[in-house]
């Protein structure tokens, strides 16, 4: 039930809306002093002079309000009515888009001209916007890097300065290259293939003076021999190496001196020398079986050679890697001797074992070895 006391005589505004309120429980209005800021700020609006006559002209239309709550009602609309905009404005704002695009339009047509000059874009470049150690930072250092070096390949492309990756970084060398160290005199590149200028010069020696040479002496037979069988799982040149070691522990291979050794004998030798007990107790036992063998065909010397009927077997290999590790022939050869009793005496070293005494002439058709070792192999003597 409304209350006949209160009388809604006034209208109160919050934030500049008219709120209607009983006549006890009124908003005072806001102090003269702000409604000076109130206008100077609709006056900062540019609004138009129009809208101040469309709203007169509302006004003027519509009938005039019973009570105060129509009165507020009809001025809360007028406040929320777009401002009207004068033609004259429009046609002027047209126009004055209309020459921005026949402008725009004269400016494309000009530079498509021949030998117009069309202009540069310049953009802010993007590390002024990241961050130092963002990913897209690295990423681009890293595609720079990268077109540096290509340029500086491919700028060096056919010349003779070496190049070198330091840090992966490409660049050309100031000072010359490393010298390659040179064959000895009398030999060339043709040599066995697995012979490089880094190979060991003990190798060298070995490979130019002993490797293919027919060996008919039973005290030589029997070194290499042991020396087959102990290069397993080891490599030449440190068998070279310790040559002499061997030479001293057999007593320079003597096959009667070295079959007589006692079993004290051989762990006193694998101690002193350092050679494994397995292997002393093989080569002292090898020495055995030769002289059984000596007992049967006259010599070691005879019993090697008729398994290749006194003549030096020749495949006449053109590449290395045709060189088998083993053949038929070594096959045969080391079943006959384990069949007598021989230790380390695989097929892989027998063969090995061939090639070492010239049983088979295994250098390379371009070495000059291999003429060598043939010509000594007829003549009965070694170059």
């Amino acid at each position: 039930m409304c209350n006949s006391n209160v009388k809604s005589a006034g209208v109160a505004q919050i934030d500049g809306r008219p709120v209607l309120q009983p006549a006890g429980n009124r908003v005072a209005p806001p102090p003269e002093a702000a409604r000076p800021l109130k206008k100077s700020l609709h006056k900062s609006l540019s609004m138009p002079a129009s809208f101040d006559n469309n709203a007169a002209a509302c006004a003027a239309a519509r009938p005039a309000p019973e009570n105060a709550r129509a009165a507020a009602a009809a001025a809360a609309a007028a406040s929320l009515l777009p401002p009207a905009t004068p033609a004259s404005m429009t046609a002027r704002a047209t126009k004055a888009a209309a020459a921005a695009v026949a402008a725009e339009k004269s400016r494309t047509i000009k530079a498509r001209k021949p030998g117009a000059v069309l202009p540069v874009v310049t953009f802010a470049a993007l590390d002024a916007f990241e961050p130092a150690g963002s990913i897209a930072a690295a990423q681009r250092e890293h595609a720079a890097q990268a077109q540096a070096q290509r340029k500086m390949r491919i700028a060096h492309y056919g010349r003779t300065a070496s190049f070198s990756r330091v840090e992966g970084r490409v660049g050309a060398t100031a000072t010359a290259a490393e010298p390659v160290p040179t064959s000895p005199p009398g030999h060339d590149e043709k040599r066995c293939s697995f012979i490089t200028p880094y190979s060991d010069p003990a190798y060298v020696a070995y490979h130019d003076e002993e490797w293919g040479v027919p060996v008919h002496d039973d005290e030589l037979l029997f070194e290499m021999l042991t020396l087959s069988g102990v290069q397993v799982g080891a490599d030449w040149t440190s068998i070279l190496k310790k040559r002499h070691l061997y030479r001293e522990a057999f007593s320079g291979f003597d096959v009667d001196a070295v079959a007589k050794y006692t079993e004290k004998q051989m762990a006193s030798l694998s101690a002193d020398f350092g050679l494994d007990l397995s292997t002393v107790r093989g080569t002292v036992n090898n020495a055995c079986r030769i002289l059984e063998v000596r007992r049967d065909f006259g010599s070691l010397d005879k019993y090697v050679w008729a398994f290749v009927n006194n003549k030096p077997l020749s495949p006449g290999y053109k590449y290395s890697r045709k060189i088998p590790v083993k053949t038929s022939k070594s096959e045969s050869i080391s079943k006959d001797m384990v069949r007598r009793g021989f230790r380390f005496v695989g097929p892989t070293v027998i063969h090995s074992f061939m090639q070492a005494v010239g049983l088979t002439n295994d250098h390379l058709v371009s070495c000059p070895r291999h003429r060598a070792c043939s010509t000594a192999a007829a003549g009965g003597r070694a170059n």
